[in-house]
């Protein structure tokens, strides 16, 4: 109890604890790593396994590759309970073990698919010193764009806002991808890629970026209107820099967006 008293309330890296989780200890024999990713060269799920876990899967990848057991999944279909077990056995299993480990990892990639996820992983997936096996962390990064079919899913992401900034919960609400930072230059573009770029050269150049902001391709006057009231609430807010890429959002909306905000802020829009 003294313990979580000292760490709630307190910061860690600028940000302030507001939960904790608190675990029970496992007594750890073997650290496994279990995750399916989208595998966009592929265009199919690929499931990534490995007898050593609890580290960075990257890594081990690249300087111990034959560590890695990769296996990709034909699309519209999840792992058949026989493939599961093969990979168990690849991975020094047998017995019960076997069929334990076999149905954890087919579950893990039915449920990745049924939730529409970018990744699922567990890393890592211990193997306790009694036989068991453990999901000591699991992650999941499921696909905003599907949220409209996981509805109990979209009313947990609306709780979290809490944890928003004013402004970023605000965007949220707008169906808009922004990120409030520390500098004074207002970012807004049409791309996650193009508005990173942006901010990387705003760096570059010695500009500090207040934000990201992403409208999404096609975006109407109405949405760029939005996005560019959202940055420029921002009081820090100095100066505004907007990268919109033509071939994909039609520039007159553009104008109308921005003739919009410039009605109805006046002199902040300069």
């Amino acid at each position: 109890m003294e313990v979580a008293s000292a760490i709630l309330g307190s910061e860690i890296k600028g940000e302030k604890v507001t939960k904790l989780l608190v675990e029970k200890k496992l007594d750890i024999a073997r650290e496994l790593y279990v995750g399916l990713v989208v595998d966009r060269p592929a265009k199919c799920y690929t499931l990534v396994v490995s007898h050593v876990g609890g580290v960075d899967i990257e890594e081990v990848a690249q300087k111990t590759p034959e560590k890695i057991i990769k296996c990709p999944l034909k699309p519209g279909r999840a792992l058949e309970g026989f493939q599961a077990r093969e990979l168990a056995q690849l991975l020094g299993y047998k017995g019960t073990q076997l069929v334990e480990l076999g149905a954890f990892i087919a579950e893990l990639c039915l449920t990745a698919i049924e939730y529409d996820c970018e990744l699922a992983e567990s890393n890592p997936l211990v193997e306790t010193k009694e036989g068991e096996f453990v999901a000591a962390d699991l992650r999941m990064i499921i696909d905003d764009n599907s949220l409209f079919r996981h509805k109990s899913l979209l009313e947990e992401s609306r709780d979290s806002e809490r944890e928003l900034s004013p402004l970023e919960a605000k965007a949220r609400e707008k169906g808009l991808a922004y990120v409030e930072l520390d500098g004074d230059v207002g970012i807004v573009g049409n791309g996650a890629g193009l508005v990173m770029a942006t901010l990387d050269m705003i760096q570059d150049y010695g500009g500090r970026p207040a934000n990201f902001c992403d409208l999404g391709g096609g975006a109407n006057a109405e949405r760029i209107a939005n996005g560019l009231e959202i940055v420029l609430s921002n009081p820090k807010v100095k100066a505004l820099f907007l990268n919109i890429m033509g071939g994909i959002t039609r520039c007159d909306e553009v104008a109308k967006g921005l003739l919009e905000v410039r009605k109805g802020s006046g002199s902040r829009n300069q």
